[in-house]
């Protein structure tokens, strides 16, 4: 009689461990697998496989939307994985032939950048780059308009924020705003239809200030970088003309931590 109640209270504890995982926990889709890691070894040096590249890491200096240098930014290189490395290496051959060069601002960033960042825009004292990088807008806004944000595709190690540089007047091409301009004006379709290629000369962006446009040049510009981009696996960023990232990127899932320095061969 004893064996057969611990028969029973055994089952009835199965039954509610089953139940207390299917609503604890919920599917998989309800809670993604995003995974924290260090392992550095699916990455490379992109110099080592784009050596034409320029680099401006601009978050291991203090020309940045911070003014200072972004944790987990020790050394002025830029990494990416195997993939993401590979796939520019032909957008820089493509555009090589064009007359340019690729200048590179940010590749891999770990999560301490990104969480330096959400730090920054919390502390809305903190305002000596707003003439730079943010004139027209409130700090206070950056998360809500998702300037700023806790998980960054960079993180993934597959994203590039990049320009062109012009080989035959050995400046940057004119893209008609910087890199980390926090407005409309960095949208990829400010002033023109990026599907078509077509310049309107049309501000419709109701928050831009009225006088804000670009060129005809300057959307080109912007236009023979994203081209290339596409042609060669990357997709764009609706909110920023420099950012791209790999469609078919290795590690979706994974947020990599470990620091922005050479990788040890």
């Amino acid at each position: 009689m004893n064996q057969m109640k611990l028969w029973m209270l055994a089952a009835i504890l199965v039954i509610i461990c089953g139940v207390c995982v299917i609503t604890c926990c919920g599917s998989e889709d309800d809670n993604p697998v995003v995974s924290p890691t260090d392992d550095s070894s699916q990455f490379v040096t992109l110099t080592d496989v784009v050596p034409d590249a320029i680099l401006e890491i601009r978050y291991y200096g203090t020309y940045n939307f911070v003014g200072q240098r972004i944790d987990g930014y020790e050394e002025p290189t830029a990494l990416l994985t195997k993939q993401a490395a590979a796939a520019l290496k032909e957008v820089s051959d493509d555009v090589r032939q064009q007359g340019y060069r690729l200048k590179i601002y940010d590749a891999y960033r770990p999560q301490k950048g990104v969480d330096h960042f959400v730090r920054w825009a919390a502390d809305l004292t903190a305002t000596e780059m707003k003439p730079y990088f943010y004139p027209n807008l409130d700090k206070s806004v950056l998360f809500e308009q998702e300037y700023i944000m806790e998980k960054s595709g960079h993180t993934r190690g597959s994203t590039v924020d990049l320009t062109l540089f012009d080989m035959a007047t050995e400046k940057e091409l004119d893209m008609g705003g910087t890199f980390d301009w926090f407005g409309p004006e960095s949208h990829p379709d400010f002033c023109g239809n990026p599907e078509t290629g077509e310049y309107t000369g049309e501000n419709s962006k109701s928050s831009a200030t009225p006088k804000s446009s670009i060129t005809e040049q300057q959307f080109k510009n912007r236009m023979i970088l994203r081209r290339a981009m596409l042609a060669h696996g990357f997709k764009p960023l609706d909110t920023e003309w420099w950012h791209f990232t790999l469609k078919d990127e290795p590690f979706p899932d994974t947020y990599f931590t470990f620091p922005v320095k050479q990788l040890n061969k």
